[in-house]
């Protein structure tokens, strides 16, 4: 292991605690907007919303493909694009864990869910044959 994941597993002390929330409070009383900011996102959703987007770009580039009649530079463009997308979903998806993966998939429409959902149904058949 290394040392940063040691110190990553140490809780805080009572000093340190004291000394986040003095900053925690510090930043509530200068600037509340951003301490909201803050305190509303987490990781999760900035993983949720890196989906969406290379969801969306994998839909254009799609598109792009279809346009191959009008030219071979906008298909190889969208192919690209399309390749591009589905790695960075895939990447996200293997950062975002199971636990989080088994959370966005309780949403049933979502667009996320789904995603989650088809990652988690290829990782059990990977394991089921493995």
């Amino acid at each position: 292991m290394t040392s940063a994941s040691v110190q990553a597993d140490m809780p805080l002390s009572e000093h340190e605690q004291r000394i986040l929330d003095e900053i925690e409070q510090r930043l509530q009383e200068e600037d509340p907007r951003l301490a909201s900011a803050v305190g509303k996102s987490s990781l999760h959703t900035h993983m949720a919303r890196r989906i969406r987007l290379a969801v969306l770009g994998f839909v254009a580039g799609l598109v792009m493909l279809m346009l191959f009649a009008l030219s071979v530079w906008v298909a190889l463009a969208g192919f690209a694009l399309m390749l591009g997308s589905a790695l960075l979903i895939y990447q996200q998806l293997r950062l975002m864990g199971q636990d989080q993966v088994r959370e966005y998939s309780r949403g049933r429409f979502s667009l996320t869910g789904f995603l989650a959902r088809l990652s988690e149904r290829f990782r059990g058949g990977r394991q089921g044959r493995g």
